[in-house]
């Protein structure tokens, strides 16, 4: 992999990520742009004790343009986007409506391929490793940053999901506090390890190898499974074998075989609702450690994938119970999601 560094119009910083060692980056973008001016604020909630980004300068982001003024494709013929190059291989940047900047944290855009018209289950394996090993290099370098406490590499793909930029790409927050979600799963970790001296992430992959009627495919140092008490109509846990805190301490055994397994799952997710469906809508969502904690080697890096489609031309809404008491109600047994995934394995 070969990285190159250099920074936009406005000053925000962006990264290519290579295949090839010898590929030069040179092109300079000649936007009129002026620097950037956020708005940028955390409030905490008294009553829940969690954060509130406040970011009024999004409501100007771009939304839903054509395919021929996508900002994400690479510059040519004329048209210049956020990528100077007319071509690239991965590409990452400082986003420029970001929800989080500054000592507020910081938001970058990761552009899996320049395809407009593809997707992550689209990608080769060597592609897809270059998209993980950018992922880890900017994990790497935002835990520096003194006010970035955790860092979420994620993406959303489909209009169901909210995405309003149609191009193959995801993002990753750096928050300068701890997510409320993170802070409950360490609470039971903790609890768990007071308990019975064992580590929970550790007990609950066990567990569902043991019954193995989640279990939605395995290979030597990944596995994945819809959780037993799953939220999401088809929700799956991809885990590595060997329990590591982020995406840093993975070894090369495990990186070299993550784009078949996540591959694998990607395609079985476009497939699990039957032939002539649009692809399915989907989060996937890296889980990793805070930084600085006392507790970090205790939690185990993971990524979670799921979709709000129930079935064939239904979504699955938040609504009372799930928006205002955050009690979900699931309509998909999680066994039933299990085995029709285990169906959609590819031929």
């Amino acid at each position: 992999m070969k990285k190159t560094s250099t920074r936009l119009a406005d000053g925000r910083e962006l990264f290519y990520y290579d295949l090839r060692d010898d590929t030069v980056r040179q092109a300079v973008d000649r936007r009129p742009l002026d620097p950037i001016a956020t708005t940028s604020e955390i409030r905490h909630d008294p009553l829940l004790g969690d954060s509130v980004a406040i970011a009024s300068h999004r409501q100007g982001r771009t939304y839903h343009p054509p395919a021929d003024e996508c900002p994400l494709c690479p510059s040519g013929d004329g048209r210049h986007t956020e990528v100077p190059e007319d071509d690239y291989d991965v590409v990452v940047f400082e986003n420029r409506f970001p929800s989080l900047a500054g000592d507020s944290g910081r938001c970058e855009v990761v552009c899996f391929t320049p395809d407009h018209d593809a997707s992550f289950a689209d990608l080769d394996d060597e592609q897809a490793g270059l998209v993980l090993e950018a992922w880890t290099d900017r994990t790497a370098e935002l835990a520096e940053l003194p006010q970035v406490k955790q860092v979420f590499c994620f993406e959303n793909r489909g209009a169901e999901i909210g995405v309003t930029l149609g191009h193959p790409h995801g993002q990753i927050y750096a928050y300068p506090f701890v997510t409320p979600r993170t802070a409950l799963v360490r609470r039971s970790v903790a609890a768990h390890r007071r308990a019975t001296g064992r580590n929970l992430f550790d007990d609950t992959v066990a567990r569902e190898l043991a019954d193995g009627e989640r279990v939605v495919l395995e290979t030597a140092h990944w596995v994945a499974f819809v959780p037993y008490a799953a939220h999401w109509p088809y929700e799956v846990h991809l885990y590595p074998r060997r329990r590591v805190p982020d995406l840093r301490f993975l070894d090369e055994a495990a990186r070299t075989e993550f784009p078949q397994a996540y591959l694998e799952l990607l395609r079985r997710f476009d497939r699990v609702f039957g032939p002539g469906e649009p692809p399915t809508p989907y989060i996937a969502a890296w889980h990793q450690a805070p930084f600085g904690e006392p507790d970090r080697d205790d939690f185990a890096l993971h990524l979670e994938l799921f979709t709000v489609r129930r079935t064939p031309g239904k979504l699955k809404f938040l609504a009372g119970s799930e928006s205002g008491m955050n009690v979900f109600i699931n309509d998909v047994p999680p066994e039933a999601a299990a085995r029709r995934l285990r169906e959609a394995a590819t031929a």
